[in-house]
């Protein structure tokens, strides 16, 4: 099965500092991210950042279970590695882009190769419902945390 991929983009109206530390916060993302069920911080870098997550996550088909390495670039970027989990591989990443003072833009990717046999369970309708539930909600509930909703 080719990989599961997708990416939404959002305008906030909050400045970008403000969303890259939200999403940064990764011990409260399950409070605004739908499919993130649990993390803990496992590891972390000088700066007192988590470097090394393990996550669970509502794939709505599946709980996946990842262990996370995560590169800050604030304010504009952040990404983040799977090393081992119950996917082939996940790769992900938010970058925040400032339109104007107090307003960005932020997108948010994923990609996910779910191996042969969770691949087998996403396939046609049920693709789509997991992206559903991992990229665009996600996205989604930054801008409703930034924003203060």
């Amino acid at each position: 099965m080719p990989d599961l991929h997708g990416e939404r983009t959002v305008e906030i109206h909050a400045p970008r500092e403000r969303c890259h530390a939200i999403a940064a916060d990764l011990e409260h993302a399950p409070s605004w991210q739908r499919s993130l069920l649990s993390v803990a911080i496992l590891e972390r870098d000088a700066e007192g950042r988590p470097v090394l997550v393990d996550t669970e996550s509502d794939a709505s088909v599946r709980t996946i279970r990842s262990r996370l390495r995560f590169r800050f670039d604030p304010p504009g970027a952040i990404a983040w590695e799977q090393e081992r989990g119950d996917v082939k591989r996940l790769q992900g990443s938010w970058t925040f882009a400032e339109l104007e003072p107090g307003r960005t833009r932020a997108t948010y990717a994923l990609r996910i190769d779910p191996g042969r046999l969770l691949g087998m369970l996403l396939r046609g309708p049920a693709e789509e419902r997991v992206r559903r539930a991992l990229v665009d909600a996600t996205a989604e509930g930054l801008k409703a945390r930034a924003e203060g909703a």
